[in-house]
């Protein structure tokens, strides 16, 4: 692992198999993948160059310049009549040396990325990320605007690297009477792709503050149909306790 003097960029060689797939075509196939955090909750996947199709890389004439990457060289990404435009950076004479000689693919540019043999959606995943799911006999009651929305003492939490608690409930201890189904679906890399509830409590709409996973990815199979609050959002009370509200990126 290596991170730049400024500590804005750490990078580690991967270890898995990586594809990117775009307009029916393998156009990234790597043994060798260099996982770089640009942002320190994910990483991006920088492919060797000898591991990308050339063929399918268009050069604009245009470079992105990154205070701690360099300056990048913008190409196309086009197979046939597909386009993904300024989707792939190759940073030639970067300051950081684990970087030369890698094109940056945009991850949601491509139409699928793989680690071995399966997708992956988002992003990559973290190596230091880790989920664990535990069956908890602790009271777990939320509120929204002084209305008790959910009460059980059969949550199941899931302890997940860098955020708070969440707590999923079933749904037989929730008022399914004040949930409104949403049209929102957002992705997770470790837990797959969660559909939302809005809450109706008294006269207001308070929007997506409730989801679930319907069918989660393998490793997070025990929250299957269980459902999980924001405790950003709404009142959490913990074997009686109020909880303080987490100050995340989701409050």
């Amino acid at each position: 692992m290596t991170t730049d003097g400024r500590g804005r960029v750490r990078t580690e060689p991967g270890t898995k198999r990586v594809r990117a797939v775009f307009g029916g075509q393998v156009v990234a196939d790597t043994l060798r993948p260099l996982m770089v955090w640009e942002v320190p909750y994910y990483p991006t996947y920088y492919v060797p160059r000898d591991d990308v199709r050339g063929e399918y890389l268009v050069a604009t004439g245009k470079t992105a310049h990154s205070p701690s990457r360099g300056d990048g060289e913008v190409f196309t990404v086009r197979v046939g009549e597909r386009e993904a435009p300024e989707a792939a950076l190759e940073y030639r004479d970067s300051p950081l040396e684990a970087l030369k000689g890698h094109v940056r693919l945009d991850f949601a540019a491509m139409d699928s990325w793989f680690e071995e043999d399966e997708e992956i959606f988002v992003h990559p995943r973290d190596p230091r990320t880790r989920v664990d799911i535990l069956a908890s006999s602790r009271h777990v009651r939320i509120e929204i605007d002084g209305v008790t929305v959910a009460d059980t003492h059969s949550p199941r939490l899931l302890f997940e690297t860098g955020l708070p608690t969440r707590y999923y409930l079933p749904k037989t201890d929730v008022r399914l009477d004040l949930l409104e189904p949403s049209d929102t679906i957002t992705r997770c890399p470790y837990k797959g792709e969660a559909e939302y509830y809005s809450v109706r409590a008294g006269d207001e709409l308070h929007r997506d503050v409730v989801w679930y996973y319907r069918m989660p990815l393998p490793e997070s199979q025990k929250v299957q149909g269980l459902v999980c609050f924001y405790d950003e959002k709404v009142d959490v009370y913990l074997d009686g306790v109020k909880q303080e509200r987490p100050k995340t990126k989701f409050a």
